[in-house]
Formats: C-alpha cells, structure tokens, sequence
C-alpha cells in the first residue's frame, strides 16, 4: 500500500524506485530517478511543450540512491521533466543546476528536438579557463519535455523472423534519407518510420534481396551547436540524449507519445515481410560534449557517476569517442541504463539487434579494452540480449582501441579488416593476394580461434562515415568543402582509382571501367564467406560528390535518389541478382570455416587456389608481392551441415577469378576431364551476370580483361 506523503493539488505518494523512469501503475504514475550525489530531486510538469512549468513536486523519498513518487490521477501524455540540486563542484566532478530543466536518461518519448541558447550551459560563459560559476539563467524554454507513454500495441501475430546470422544480407540506411525524396511514397510519410514500413520501402526491400534493415540512431539525438550556427545539422544522429526514446523528427504522426506506435507499426510491418530490424546504437557518449557542453540531463543528474572524468582533475572528461565524454560503463547505473534500454527496444518495440557505435568505448574498464569487461558478461548471461544479433565496430578513438577480432563469443564485428584488404586489391596494390583470401574465405586468422564462426564477420566495402561506393572509384582526394571545415574533415585521401582522373568526366572509356570496378568490389562482397553488409544507395550508384564526411549533410547530398539513369538500374539489378544468387547457394554463405582438405572421404577439398595456369598455388607464389590474379574453388559437395532432417546439404562447384592487374590474363580452368565450367558472372559485360549456356572444357583457357571478376559453375 502505498503511503500518502505530501499534501497538495496533485497527490503526491511515495512510490517505488523500480523501474526507473516514468510508469504507468493502476490509476497513476511511478517516477524514479537515480542520482547519488543529488541533495534534491523536483519533478517539473507542462502542459506544453512550450508553456509555463505548472508545478514543481520534491521527490521526498529515497531508496538505494533512487528518488521517487507516484502520482495517482496522472495519465499518458503527461509532459514532464526534472530540476537536482546538489553541489557545484567541477573539479570534483559535480555540475548539479537546478536552474537547467533535465531530460529523464528513461523517458519513453520527447517531444521534439533542443532549441539552441547559451542558457543551455551549466556554467557562467567567460568562465572557460578558470572554475566556472554557476548559470543561474533557467533552460525550460528551450528544452523539449519528457512524455509519458502509454505502451500498449496492438502485436497481434507479429513473429520475429530469426534469420540465423550466416543466412542475413544487412542493408545500412538512414529513416529520413531512404524515402524522403521518393516520389513513389506518400509526401506526408517521405523520411519517417512510416516510410521505412510503407509498401514501396518493403517491396524495394524485397526485390533488392536483403533480409535486415540497419538504421542508423533512431534514439532521440541532438543538432550540435556549432553544426546549428553554419546552418547544418546532425544528420546521422550520432549525438544521444535518450537512449529509450524513439527519434521524434521521424515521426510522421506527431511527437506526444505516436513516435512510439509508428515506430512499433514500422517494425511490425517489416517483420510482416520477414525483414529483420537492426538499429545502430550509440551508448559511448551522450550529446552533452565536455566539460564546456551543455546541460541535457546526465551532466546535471550525476555527472560523476555517469560519465568517465580524468581520475586527478575530475573537471575534465576521458574522451574515447572523439565527441568530448565517454558514458562511465564501469559504474552499475550506467551498465544498468545501457542493459535496460536494449531489453527495452527488443523486448517492447520487438527489434532483432543491435550494432553498437565504437564498442571499444564500452569495454574499457580502467582504461585497456577488456574482452572480460562487465559490459560482455552482463549481455552474455542475459536471456534476451544473448539471443540478438550483436555487432560490434571493434574500435574506438582512443590509445589501443582498434580491436578487429578481439571480440568475444556472440558478438560479430564490422570487418574494417575486410573493406581495407578488398579496396586495396582491386585498387590494384601490391602484396594483397595473402591477406585477401583470408577475407574471401571468412576472416579464419581473426576469428576460429575465439571459437567462432564465420557470420562473425560483417564484411563491407563502404558503410554510412566515408566514399560511397561510385566516389570511393571516381574520386583521388575528399571533397568536404560544403562541412564548412574548409576540408579539413574526414580521411585525408582515398589514392588513385581513376587512371588519374578524378571526378565525373564524359570519357566513356573511364566511366566504363569505373562501373566495372563498382561490379568488381560488389561481385566479391556477395560472394564472400560472412555477412555482406550494403549502404543504401551503393546498389545503383549513389553519390556524394567526394564527401566523405556528410554527417552533417541533411539535404540532398547524404538522401537517396530515386530519378536514376539507365546505368544505374542496370547496376542494381546486378546487385538484386547477386543478393539472391547467394541466398539460393548455401556454398556462399557455409556456417563453418574450410578445412583446406578433403572432407569425409570426398574426392575434392572444400576449398583450393589456383594460379592462372591451373595449379594449385604453393608457398612461394603466396609470397610474391606482385601476383595480381588469383582462382578460388569453392566445393557445394563439403558444406559439412545437414538440414533439419538431418540430410547433407549439397550445392554445386564453383569457381572465383580475379584480376586486379591493369593487364588481361588467361586462366587455365582447373578440373578433371570431362568436366566443364559454365559462365555465371563477368564483370567485363556491363550486366554483369552473362546469358546461360557460355561453356568452357576444364584444361582449357579462359581470358580475364583487366581489373574484371568472374564466376563459373562447374557442369
């Protein structure tokens, strides 16, 4: 029973300190917030968004740290957020301000977005370089408010599609940047969730043959001040501030609470289609910068607790993001805030998995990267977070933080290994051919020896920060000029793909082999062992001018577009092609690692090299730093996995020829006689994927232009 404890207008009760947050609870609401350091927590209630504070209530009771109340009468809807008192003690680490209105790090939903004003800092301005002094300006007009939620949803028969990890394709994309100048999809609904869940998105889904829909942060985020005043904006949203709150500007029906239903809406309509969802999340820093950002909410909640201060001036910030803070993973309440938001988006809004932005950050304990970190146990032994997909990009921005393999069971990692080696071999570098059949075959060197499989690694050419495909082979040098960073942004260069010739030109002869070097780079994501990961866009072409750093793009240069030339359909009808040619031949996508032999009394290895005169290759050609031409055998007769009814999987034999010299070369095709291979795919052919029945006899030659890729079936 709970216990009357305040008299006034609005009962006020003590309440419990779990869960935190706001919840509904019978015929009112439960507020709890963690704060260790606080001498006083005042819940703030609004109307509006942006209207006067009706009340202020004290949070009287204090449990294990956590303040909190419950209102009875309060229903969903209702607008609120926090005032804590406590001390303001910079160089020990506290920057309490009871003058800033805070955002509950639980709030279920926000109304909108932060208006921009130097009453959002906690300290005095002109107090930079020495101890800053308190605001005492109030903040509440400029920010939006917390809402309340009502969670319930209509799931109905919504099943998760558990596609295991070897069998997905991931598709990286933006909400707004998808669909918001398509003209197929309803102008109301263009750059929302709504449009990622629209008819039009799932069909282009499914043509295109992907299986899991990655979206960049959809966790409410902030438009940094300084990108604000040049007159940008944060598109990509790596900049949180509510890690349980879905993203309002993609909303298209509104910002009091119907983010939430629109959010689960989308979800449910691409599991309808058995489309996986994936969200990337940012849990490494918050949006509150460093010790001269703005107050938000954790910089005024606990600042010592939540974020990683430098150990003998707690002043300032451990910074292994490169954004000024790093959320304090080592403290239990924020080990905790991370956990219970990702049991949030999976268990209540029904989400797949997750990929997590610079994992590096959050497994550090003193300072090293730990694979024993809290952070991997607690999900490892968690009966929903293990059962996700968990993908890593295995570094951060700090001293040892690049950790490409390093990462324990469960978890896959993007492969930056991968996209380095694969860019490098087909831009025609020497000394590749060791490192890259590694990456063809599935990354063994970094992976079996942790014990896992080859689904560990996520393998990409390009993703969402860098050259977009067409850029990354039409482009020298960055062009990040409209950053307003006079180009100083963004990796410095990207070398000589183009003969010399950079930028879109009208020789045909260049735009040829530049398309045929985008067909190269795709035919190998496809068809190498792991998980293909695509950024939206790259299947026919898109382009960013030579920027490589358009995060703060929201406009035409980071959105999708959808008016596209005849090139550049043909180029994503090579992609669908290739997407669903791997899903119907498991040989591609094996769920162990070669064994290099022969497999239980086979007659042929399940994998083998090849040099172009048809030997297989030995040490010393290995070795050779100039070899440029490379086949790869693959065998459909050694899958060695067997069905559900425990029968054999069988697939054919295939065979994989590279060319990365500027020379045509002639190939030798391996195999016994009698045997022929047929003709599936030649980069040459400007469709990529040739018309049946082109046969070559094994023994005999078959000749690669330049810079081309092909794939032969054996018959």
């Amino acid at each position: 029973m709970r216990r009357r404890i305040l008299r006034s207008s609005i009962p006020v009760w003590e309440g419990h300190p779990y869960p935190l947050g706001a919840t509904i609870a019978r015929d009112g609401v439960n507020f709890a917030l963690f704060s260790e350091h606080a001498t006083k927590v005042e819940l703030c209630l609004f109307a509006e968004p942006d209207g006067a504070e009706l009340v202020r209530i004290p949070l009287r009771e204090r449990t294990d740290e956590v303040w909190h109340a419950y209102l009875p009468g309060i229903k969903p809807g209702q607008l609120y957020g926090y005032r804590v008192h406590g001390p303001y003690k910079p160089q020990k680490g506290h920057r309490f301000n009871p003058h800033k209105l805070l955002l509950d790090p639980y709030a279920r939903a926000i109304t909108g977005g932060i208006k921009q004003g130097s009453e959002l800092l906690g300290y005095e301005l002109g107090q930079e370089h020495g101890d800053p002094v308190r605001d005492k300006r109030d903040s509440a007009h400029l920010m939006p408010k917390c809402l309340v939620v009502d969670s319930r949803f209509d799931w109905s028969d919504d099943e998760r599609p558990d596609r295991p990890l070897a069998e997905s394709i991931i598709y990286e994309t933006h909400v707004k940047g998808f669909t918001k100048l398509w003209e197929a999809i309803p102008e109301h609904l263009r750059g929302t969730y709504a449009g990622i869940g629209s008819e039009g998105s799932i069909a282009y889904f499914k043509k295109l043959g992907v299986t899991a829909i990655e979206l960049l942060p959809v966790h409410q985020f902030v438009d940094d001040g300084f990108l604000v005043s040049k007159g940008l904006a944060n598109y990509w949203g790596y900049s949180s501030i509510g890690f349980f709150a879905p993203e309002s500007r993609f909303s298209s029906s509104g910002v009091r609470g119907e983010q939430v239903k629109e959010f689960k809406q989308m979800v449910k309509s691409l599991h309808a289609a058995s489309l996986e969802v994936i969200l990337d999340v940012v849990y490494n820093h918050t949006a509150e910068g460093n010790g001269f950002g703005p107050t938000f909410s954790f910089k005024g909640i606990d600042n010592a607790n939540y974020y990683r201060l430098v150990p003998d001036d707690r002043r300032h910030y451990m910074d292994y993001t490169g954004t000024g803070n790093t959320l304090n993973v080592v403290h239990p309440r924020s080990l905790q805030l991370i956990m219970d938001s990702l049991r949030y988006w999976v268990t209540e809004m029904h989400v797949d998995g997750f990929r997590f932005d610079l994992a590096a950050a959050l497994a550090r304990e003193l300072h090293e990267v730990s694979r024993l970190a809290a952070f991997f146990d607690i999900i490892h032994q968690d009966p929903i977070l293990s059962q996700v997909k968990l993908i890593a990009e295995p570094w951060d921005v700090g001293e040892g933080g690049y950790h490409v393999g390093n990462f324990p069971v469960l978890w896959s990692e993007w492969n930056g290994k991968y996209r380095d080696c694969v860019r490098s071999y087909w831009k025609g570098d020497d000394s590749q051919i060791g490192e890259l059949a590694y990456r063809l075959s599935g990354s063994s060197d970094l992976y079996e020896s942790g014990g896992k499989r080859p689904h560990a690694s996520i393998n990409f050419i390009v993703a969402h920060d860098g050259f977009t495909l067409h850029d990354l082979v039409t482009y020298n040098d960055k062009h990040n000029e409209a950053n307003g960073e006079d180009n100083k942004d963004g990796d410095n260069n990207n070398h000589s793909w183009n003969h010399g010739v950079e930028g879109e030109t009208e020789d045909e002869g260049i735009n040829a082999f530049r398309r045929r070097q985008k067909r190269n780079l795709l035919a190998t994501l496809f068809l190498s062992q792991g998980v293909p990961m695509l950024c939206a866009g790259d299947e026919y072409g898109r382009t960013q001018f030579g920027n490589n750093n358009a995060y703060c793009q929201d406009n035409p240069i980071s959105w999708l577009g959808w008016q596209r030339t005849a090139a550049q359909e043909q180029q994503c009808e090579f992609v669908s092609r290739l997407a669903h040619f791997r899903g119907e031949h498991p040989v591609f996508r094996r769920p162990k690692f070669f064994q290099g032999r022969k497999i239980r009394g086979q007659d042929i290895k399940d994998i083998m090299w090849f040099n172009p005169g048809g030997m297989e290759m030995n040490d010393d050609e290995w070795g050779t730093h100039f070899v440029k031409a490379l086949g790869l055998q693959l065998s459909g007769d050694t899958i060695d996995v067997r069905n559900f009814q425990g029968e054999p999987i069988k697939d054919d034999t295939f065979l994989l020829l590279f060319n990365a010299s500027p020379d045509a070369v002639t190939f030798k095709l391996p195999g016994q006689e009698g045997q022929k291979w047929e003709t599936i795919i030649n980069t040459r052919d400007e469709a990529g994927f040739v018309q049946p029945g082109t046969v070559v006899p094994a023994g005999e030659a078959m000749e690669l232009v330049d810079r081309s890729f092909a794939l032969l079936c054996r018959r």
